[in-house]
């Protein structure tokens, strides 16, 4: 218990929205740009579905008002997914109105396998009435390069990560060089979308994508490299002054306990990574 809230204080932002924006004000000031998620997964019943999209209207509200540069992220479970789509497609319509007419952009965050088929197909479903929405795909997922493709052919914006979850091994890579290399060639595909963002904190992953990018004629201005608050942040910065786009993840909220726990639980590594990075 002592180490992960120790771990929390070093990785999640805060608790509130006010603690957030304050973090995501000093990354700004060092020229880097930020997207604000507040932690919270699964909820169990319509009033917290109906807390978490309120919370989130109220994040792009602050957001607006601090004129910071920041975007957010969502995950469709904290909004009701789980319990009924109906009720999920409400909360989420009601974001992109109110981050359309604020002029901020969202991106829908993915999460275990179980719900990719229905992330994505909520997400088009909804895309023509809000151009100005994003997608994250995971590389460790078999499926993952052909969801590429599409996303390309559509016209998505997408946020490529490797993948936190423990994933059947009929759906996904298990072995981590095969993982990489899925992440390489999803990566080159998505040079050809719009403002693709490329995250993670792996060396060798961001000189193939910068290489990818580079032979697909892209300027430093036309994607991202992302990463999460609290982790290399003297990478971030390198990569900043080199001239690249680079975008901080920033969590807040009270649920910091299980969003530490299920990634712990899930992949031993997730916890090596971090404490090899402690000391940074």
């Amino acid at each position: 218990m002592r180490v992960l809230t120790f771990l929390a204080s070093r990785f999640v932002a805060g608790d509130t929205i006010g603690d957030a924006i304050r973090a995501v004000a000093s990354l700004n000031r060092e020229g880097i740009k930020a997207t604000l998620d507040n932690l919270g997964e699964d909820s169990l019943t319509r009033e917290q579905a109906v807390a978490a999209a309120e919370e989130n209207l109220l994040m792009l509200r602050r957001l607006a008002e601090a004129k910071v540069d920041a975007n957010i992220s969502l995950k469709l479970t904290q909004l009701g997914l789980a319990i009924d789509e109906g009720l999920a497609r409400e909360n989420l319509t009601r974001i992109f109105q109110e981050a359309a007419k604020l002029k901020i952009f969202v991106r829908v965050d993915m999460e275990s396998s179980a719900w990719t088929q229905k992330t994505l197909d909520l997400f088009y479903s909804l895309k023509p009435s809000f151009p100005d929405i994003g997608i994250v795909l995971q590389s460790c997922l078999r499926r993952t390069e052909s969801d590429v493709k599409d996303a390309v052919a559509r016209g998505v914006r997408v946020r490529l990560c490797k993948g936190a979850y423990r994933e059947p091994a009929e759906l996904a890579f298990a072995d981590k060089a095969e993982v990489n290399a899925n992440y390489d060639a999803c990566a080159a595909l998505l040079t050809q979308a719009p403002l693709p963002a490329f995250a993670t904190h792996d060396d060798v992953r961001i000189a193939a994508a910068l290489k990818a990018c580079d032979a697909a004629g892209l300027v430093k201005s036309d994607y991202e490299i992302q990463m999460l608050y609290g982790l290399r942040p003297r990478r971030w910065r390198e990569l900043k002054e080199q001239g690249h786009t680079v975008r901080v993840y920033v969590p807040y909220g009270t649920h910091w306990m299980p969003y530490f726990y299920r990634r712990i639980r899930e992949r031993k590594e997730n916890l090596m990574f971090v404490l090899r990075n402690l000391f940074e």
